[in-house]
């Protein structure tokens, strides 16, 4: 890597690519650090909808690599390097990474997320064995066993719909009165005669000695608690923005995440974000695209209009 770039982009799934090679199509230099295993949380997905051109969806595996492909292609450099500390330095943002110090001009955050822990007993000791948040890596291994998906939004129903395809039963448990995930998710889930759906109920506990045998849940209404034999927990209860670098630099929302404008800029000149570290992401790969070449084109603005930390950003831009 090169001491010097136009852009740092930080993050290696879909809006960040995207944002490294809307940049470099844009005539920028730009590195793109995409962390030890980039594509970020879409690699753990096996289909991903929704997207123009993929009537039948495409697995998170697959798109990545694709993108990356096409941004390296346009002369972006990418970089198998994690973002550390973010600090101004000569009309720009410099950043620290495992592979040495680098120096950008404007810096894209799109470092997005990690899944929310259920933070119940059980769960950190039984990780790896049996508690899981990749159901097309762990699906068949639990060899016919019911598996527990914690959670009711896009994620936790796209994950109970992979387990049901791998030969057992699926229990769906879901805190909430109805489900959240999107109408054709809820649809296809309901319909699905290898998923259970409860509803109004919380996990308090993870079984199991050497590997997962139960969960122990507890009624939302009426209090009443049992045990539902199963022998994997897959929670999706929600994400965490991965802002830890960077949480002095620029403001975040009180859930953690990014704030920022309608063109992506964040409290800091010079410094965009996009995906789901920005605060209101949709949560939609379609959404992560168009974050990352949003983030790209306000960027280029910043750039043209000279936008350095510490200085005011002009009106539009």
């Amino acid at each position: 890597m090169r001491d010097e770039y136009d852009v740092v982009v930080a993050g290696g799934g879909l809006a960040g690519l995207t944002a490294g090679l809307t940049a470099a199509r844009l005539g920028r230099s730009v590195a793109v650090l995409s962390g030890v295993v980039p594509g970020g949380l879409l690699l753990t997905i096996d289909r991903i909808d929704g997207l123009p051109g993929y009537p039948d969806g495409l697995a998170g595996y697959e798109l990545c690599p694709t993108v990356q492909t096409q941004a390296e292609a346009a002369g972006a450099e990418v970089a198998a390097a994690e973002l550390g500390a973010v600090e101004a330095a000569d009309g720009g943002w410099a950043v620290a990474t495992d592979h040495g110090r680098i120096h950008g001009r404007a810096l894209v955050l799109a470092t997005g997320a990690r899944f929310r822990e259920l933070g119940v007993p059980g769960e950190d000791r039984l990780r790896g064995r049996g508690v899981s948040t990749c159901a097309s890596c762990d699906g068949p291994l639990l060899g016919g066993k019911t598996a527990a998906v914690v959670g009711g939004g896009d994620s936790a129903l796209q994950e109970a719909l992979a387990l049901a395809e791998c030969g057992g039963p699926v229990l769906i448990l879901h805190r909430g009165e109805e489900l959240d995930g999107q109408a054709s998710y809820r649809l296809r889930a309901a319909e699905h005669p290898a998923i259970e759906i409860r509803l109004g109920v919380v996990v308090e506990e993870i079984l199991g000695d050497d590997a997962v045998a139960a969960v122990r849940v507890r009624d939302v209404a009426g209090g009443s608690v049992e045990e539902l034999a199963v022998g994997g927990v897959f929670p999706f209860v929600g994400l965490v923005p991965n802002t830890e670098p960077f949480t002095e630099t620029v403001s975040l929302d009180p859930g953690g995440a990014v704030l920022v404008d309608g063109a992506l800029r964040t409290s800091a000149p010079g410094i965009l974000a996009a995906g789901v570290v920005r605060s209101g992401a949709p949560g939609r790969a379609a959404a992560a695209i168009g974050d990352g070449a949003l983030a790209a084109v306000s960027a280029d603005a910043c750039l043209a209009a000279g936008v350095a930390p510490g200085a005011a950003a002009p009106a539009g831009v």
